[in-house]
């Protein structure tokens, strides 16, 4: 039988898989740590119009952010050989967790 026609052999992906479903909801903890505390800064001093808009964008952003991990999440746990996240989601993700914390510190600010 000629090598090429042999089929792949499964692969033993160790724990790597389950280290990244556990970095995923480490970053989506502290995402809803940074939504969370900048609703608690935005009320202490009384809610201004401007206060309220961040902690909105805040809480949009934390749930954009949870929804791409939680797909990343099943992902993951659903297949031995799981594909890698598309680039969009990537730039998706990057850009709500930078975005989530530069509202964070505006509002601390």
């Amino acid at each position: 039988m000629n090598g090429a026609d042999a089929a792949p052999p499964d692969r033993d992906p160790g724990l790597q898989p389950e280290r990244t479903r556990l970095a995923w909801r480490r970053t989506t903890l502290s995402g809803t740590v940074v939504a969370v505390l900048a609703a608690k800064a935005a009320l202490h001093g009384g809610a201004t119009p401007l206060s309220v808009l961040a902690v909105s964008l805040c809480c949009v952003l934390w749930l954009a952010f949870l929804l791409i991990a939680h797909g990343r999440i099943r992902t993951l746990a659903s297949a031995n050989r799981p594909p890698a996240l598309p680039p969009p989601h990537v730039a998706a993700a990057a850009l709500c967790t930078l975005a989530l914390a530069v509202c964070g510190a505006l509002l601390v600010l």
